[in-house]
């Protein structure tokens, strides 16, 4: 059968196993490919940088930090994303497909509400298998790092701040993720109908959705990610007042303080310019996948009694 000929629509009945298997895979893609920007968004957000730290933009970040640290610092950190990643996606897809499902009209006409709550849904559970992960991530990322790897740098952080640090900026991450999820999945199935009404499997149609999905998610929601990397990174920086955030509030006030209302953008260009490319590839990966393992024997359609 040509792909083109696949009924798409009947695809979010597939099994767990085929949600879950074609989630992990998307999530590595998607957090991997374009990890460089994800460093420099990291760095450009961080609120107490060194001098050397400083940027002008995205392109500068990348030269300098390239230049003067080697390509391969861009790169620090990318095995806490992969081994996070994986099992979080698996989770947060699956949980996606499930909850659509039941929240979704039997017609299966477009509802904003019902995208929104299952991206809702699906953030609150990956989000916590996640959360520690990521906060490696940005410790390995920021100016001055010299952790050699995700173990030495998870020990180090347990053993010098508590587990409480891989936890500290979860309520924030949620307060971000949810709405980013919701703008996310909302925005992805309204393009993807509009752009596909037949709903047969068309990969330009998930690239352009996923990328519009991610530009419009990554922009509305950067002052919640400033605010996220502040309380990540505080433990890597020497200024007394971030080191001792404990929430959003806090966090938002610091940033105010010291940056104004621009403050909230640090980092946006950078985080638009990853999320754009990196959802059209983890969609059009997913919906890909999805559809090549619902085809195969192992990962068949669910059937009820």
């Amino acid at each position: 059968m040509d792909v083109e000929e696949v009924d798409y629509e009947a695809l979010p009945t597939t099994s767990v196993a085929t949600n879950m298997l074609a989630g992990a895979l998307a999530g590595i893609t998607e957090h991997t490919v374009m990890y460089p920007l994800d460093s420099v968004k990291t760095r450009m957000q961080v609120l107490s940088p060194s001098p050397q730290a400083i940027y002008s933009g995205v392109m500068n970040a990348l030269t300098r930090i390239s230049t003067a640290e080697g390509s391969a610092t861009l790169w620090r950190g990318v095995t806490s994303v992969i081994v996070g990643a994986g099992p979080a996606h698996a989770l947060y897809f699956a949980t996606y497909e499930q909850c659509k499902e039941s929240f979704s009209s039997p017609n299966n006409e477009h509802n904003h509400i019902a995208h929104a709550s299952a991206g809702a849904c699906a953030t609150i559970v990956s989000d916590g298998l996640m959360n520690p992960f990521d906060v490696i991530k940005q410790r390995m990322q920021v100016h001055g790092s010299t952790y050699r790897g995700v173990v030495e740098c998870g020990l180090d952080l347990f053993r010098k701040e508590g587990l409480g640090a891989f936890y500290v900026s979860y309520p924030t991450t949620l307060m971000m993720t949810i709405p980013f999820q919701a703008i996310h999945f909302s925005t992805y199935e309204y393009f993807r109908k509009k752009l596909n009404p037949r709903g047969t499997y068309d990969p330009k149609t998930h690239i352009i959705s996923g990328a519009m999905a991610g530009a419009a998610a990554a922009a509305l929601t950067n002052p919640l990610d400033v605010a996220k990397t502040l309380l990540q990174t505080r433990g890597a920086v020497t200024d007394t007042k971030v080191r001792k955030a404990s929430g959003l509030v806090e966090a938002f006030q610091l940033i105010y303080a010291r940056n104004g209302l621009a403050g909230f953008t640090m980092g946006a260009k950078a985080r638009v310019l990853s999320h754009m490319p990196a959802t059209a590839i983890c969609w059009t990966t997913y919906e890909f996948l999805k559809m090549f393992l619902s085809k195969q024997p192992g990962f068949a359609t669910e059937t009820t009694a």
